[in-house]
């Protein structure tokens, strides 16, 4: 991981110059006249795309290719794991990250253009070996930046480079552990594309409820297919597609010995060993990008994206209706369509004037069918008689999400460079909403090696359409299936004040030392539970809330050896429920009236840290994460127990004469088989117990050709 410190981006005359600046050369072989480098006006069209963006009074974790490949599981690391590796990034189950204090509220960007949203599940939709390199945003973000804003994952893809060849690569290990990834590259002309492929199945698809190496009903199978194919119009002009899809299928894992809530008369005990629930996941995404320079003054970007999302859990028709009194069948689906338009315009040699907008509208689905017991056939010790009823519940929701920015990034003097606009946000699904956005950010070099950058921003953030699935509290009333209360009202944008201040300090030539601090107030306050057996997600608000935190980070760099480490302490905290309130006792929605508490995803201390070192042509690698604990108890009054898990690899390069070299690594994860919980199954939206994973060998063989 290496830490960027924050700075305005300047462009150099390479970049700016007229279309003279470009490559062009004669070709004997050709016909008659020139043609152009492709490679080199790829290279000034990608330096035109980044520079879209800015990073001014924010700031940026960037995990490049060296820095993936010296985690212990290199390339065949999670998008999530990687992530984990930065400052203020809390570990969860199910893949789940917390920023700074907030849950997920992340927004993921490839190639600089907004991902739209998919439903929540066990499986992740983007794959690390197609990402070039992977850069992290927190704190006070520029204007351009909405909806999500705990951070901004901005994954920059693999193209065809300057060779046509791919990579095989396949690996095996604990927990029935196989897993392939082919990727295909090349280019021809004004053409080029990436292409790959991953298939993984195994034995420990989710994070189990037991402490047992051997996961019970945990299988699961995952597949995820990922293109980019660009084409140069001319010097000036590029258009690119991405196309991605991910289908995953998950058994959920069993917990022997669980007491059964409810009998009925005549029918046997139910083992809850022997359960059989089941989710499927699949999302499908593509995106068209028409990206260059208009003159020698103007970048742009212009793109269409589209997703398509959907998660279908299957219950244990009999044991979920005995476990849990209700047996549900959820299928939630959402379709997203919208439009993203970029400019950068370099007034001169102090202003950078940045402006753009995206629209979007979403249709969500949610289709439940639900078997419970009716009261009046259950006695007092929840024995009941009779048949069961069928309940449906279906509901649909178009959402419209429109967004607008201008923002200056201006150069006082050459130490000092302040970035200031404003956004509009414009929401309207279940509830109708807008905001004006004020963002400010400043760099100030105050010596060579010392940075200070602080920033402030009033932020956005919809509720995950989604994600929400009204319930019909009066249909399950005087059922099994009934809400924990009665309260439905509407989930609303969360709007927060947000202050970010922090230093960069560069110790000689290998180390860089940062620390940061930052403070979000926050009004109807935004998070998210699992409230059933189904993981999906329903968001609700707290009415009021803030996150408060300090982090700190290092990163060595010195030829062979590499390493970096971070630490940071933070406190997340809301108050008064104001909407799902039906997921809610009567006794917790009292207590939370009245009483600040932790948000379920609090985590008071975490840290990372790792390193890779070559010697005599073999990597050495290890890593460890730790965590202080998350939420657990009544209204999250108490929390987990810390843990740390420290992973290794070691790598080397074969050569094969004839057949070429190969690549081989061997990967343990959590080395001393530390036995630890995520969640206990108690806290606030927290369905069942998990725990981490436990120690696990893995081979991996790479070929490229």
């Amino acid at each position: 991981m290496k830490f960027i410190s924050p700075k305005h981006c300047l462009r150099t005359a390479l970049i700016l110059g007229a279309s003279t600046t470009y490559a062009w050369a004669a070709d004997p072989a050709a016909t008659q006249g020139n043609f152009i480098d492709y490679q080199i006006v790829a290279g000034k069209l990608d330096e035109a795309r980044n520079g879209l963006a800015t990073e001014t009074g924010s700031s940026t974790y960037r995990f490049d290719q060296q820095s993936i490949q010296n985690l212990p599981l290199g390339n065949d690391s999670q998008v999530s794991d990687v992530l984990l590796r930065a400052p203020g990034v809390a570990q969860d189950s199910y893949g789940q990250l917390h920023v700074r204090g907030d849950h997920g509220n992340l927004q993921y960007r490839i190639n600089g253009i907004i991902l739209p949203e998919g439903i929540t599940g066990f499986g992740q939709t983007l794959d690390t070996h197609f990402a070039d390199k992977i850069d992290l945003l927190t704190g006070a973000l520029p204007a351009q930046y909405g909806y999500r804003t705990a951070g901004v994952v901005d994954i920059t893809t693999k193209n065809g480079g300057t060779e046509t060849g791919g990579r095989s690569t396949i690996m095996g290990g604990s927990s029935g552990t196989l897993d392939g990834t082919q990727e295909l590259y090349g280019s021809s002309g004004p053409a080029s594309y990436y292409l790959s492929g991953n298939f993984n199945q195994n034995d420990r698809g989710i994070e189990p409820p037991t402490a047992s190496a051997h996961a019970l009903h945990d299988f699961t199978q995952q597949d995820k297919e990922f293109g980019y194919l660009s084409y140069v119009f001319n010097p000036e002009n590029r258009l690119s597609f991405i196309v991605g899809n991910s289908t995953n299928r998950f058994e959920i894992p069993n917990n022997p010995g669980q007491p059964q809530q409810f009998t009925q008369t005549g029918v046997p005990a139910f083992d809850s060993a022997t359960l059989n629930e089941q989710q499927f996941e699949h999302n499908t995404y593509g995106i068209v990008a028409l990206q260059g320079l208009i003159g020698d003054r103007t970048d742009y970007q212009l793109a269409l994206f589209s997703r398509d999302s959907s998660v279908l859990f299957k219950p244990d028709p009999l044991g979920d209706l005995f476990f849990n009194g209700v047996s549900s069948r959820v299928t939630q689906g959402s379709f997203t369509n919208g439009l993203q338009n970029d400019f950068s315009y370099r007034m001169n040699d102090a202003h950078t004037i940045r402006t753009g907008w995206s629209a979007s509208y979403e249709q969500a689905k949610s289709n439940t069918t639900a078997t419970v017991f009716p009261l009046a056939q259950c006695d007092v010790s929840n024995n009941c008689t009779g048949p069961t009823e069928t309940l449906s519940d279906d509901h649909s929701k178009g959402a419209t999400l429109l967004g607008y920015y201008l923002q200056d990034e201006w150069k006082l003097v050459d130490k000092l460079t302040i970035n200031y606009g404003a956004r509009f946000d414009y929401y309207d699904a279940y509830v109708n909403d807008n905001q004006i956005s004020p963002r400010i950010g400043a760099i100030y070099d105050l010596t060579s090696s010392t940075k200070l950058h602080a920033g402030y921003a009033r932020y956005f953030t919809p509720p995950p359409t989604e994600l929400i699935a009204p319930v019909t509290v009066a249909e399950f009333a005087n059922t099994t299936g009934a809400t924990a209360s009665n309260g439905s009202s509407p989930v609303r944008p969360e709007k927060d004040n947000y202050y970010d201040a922090g230093v960069i300090q560069k110790v000689g030539e290998h180390l860089t030392l940062g620390t940061d601090a930052y403070y979000k107030e926050a009004r109807n306050l935004l998070d998210e539970g699992q409230f059933g057996s189904a993981l999906i997600f329903a968001p609700f608000n707290y009415q009021k809330g803030y996150a408060e935190g300090l982090e700190f980070t290092g990163d060595y760099q010195d030829g062979l050896f590499s390493g970096y480490a971070n630490f940071a302490i933070s406190r997340a905290e809301g108050t008064g429920i104001t909407s799902g309130q039906y997921n809610f006792g009567q006794d917790e929605l009292d207590y939370i009236a009245n009483h600040y508490v932790h948000l379920d995803h609090d985590q008071t201390y975490t840290g990372s840290a790792g390193a890779a070192y070559t010697y005599n042509d073999v990597k050495y690698s290890t890593d460890l994460i730790y965590g202080s604990g998350l939420r657990s108890g009544f209204a999250n009054t108490d929390h987990l127990p810390f843990y740390t898990q420290v992973n290794a690899g070691m790598e080397h390069t074969f050569d094969m004469g004839v057949a070429g070299p190969f690549d081989a690594k061997l990967s343990v994860i959590n080395l001393f088989d530390k036995v630890y919980e995520i969640r206990d199954g108690s806290g606030i939206g927290v369905f069942a117990p998990q725990y981490g994973p436990r120690r696990a060998f893995y081979v991996a063989v790479s070929k490229s050709f």
